[in-house]
């Protein structure tokens, strides 16, 4: 089973969008918008402090009729960011995710970000771990591997 530094460096497009929180939320939704993400992680100095998401804005802004100009990332942002371990597995990862009902989780090297997994991403890498394995099978099957 792949790694969550393997599933990193496999994606076609590995950037992760970010914004201060100090930020506007309007300036958050633009991103999120313009960039066709769902989650944004949350920065101080360089540092993850937090993970803003389209969730966050409907239960924390839209359903309680914040104003989108005065309300700030950090005012809404996950501040207890769940991570995970570039070693760490595929089935570890959907299983936090799982469990904690998350969409995206922050890879974090030493403290350092070094990447965003998606439960897209890990169920598209559990699906093509599962194809291969089938295939494996059948040929196993059809005498073809020893």
């Amino acid at each position: 089973m792949k790694t969550a530094a393997e599933v990193l460096r496999s994606k076609a497009h590995a950037y992760v969008y970010s914004v201060d929180r100090e930020d506007s939320l309007l300036d958050g939704l633009r991103v999120l918008a313009e960039k066709g993400v769902g989650a944004l992680v949350v920065l101080s100095g360089g540092r993850l402090v937090g993970i803003v998401s389209e969730r966050d804005y409907v239960r924390k802004v839209a359903l309680a009729e914040r104003s989108l100009l005065t309300t700030k990332i950090s005012e809404i942002m996950t501040s207890d960011v769940i991570s995970v371990g570039p070693r760490d597995s595929v089935q570890y990862c959907m299983e936090l995710m799982t469990e904690r009902r998350l969409r995206h989780l922050p890879v974090l090297a030493e403290g350092e970000l070094i990447g965003l997994l998606s439960i897209g991403d890990l169920v598209k890498e559990t699906i093509a771990e599962q194809a291969d394995l089938i295939r494996q099978l059948e040929q196993y099957i059809r005498g073809e591997i020893p």
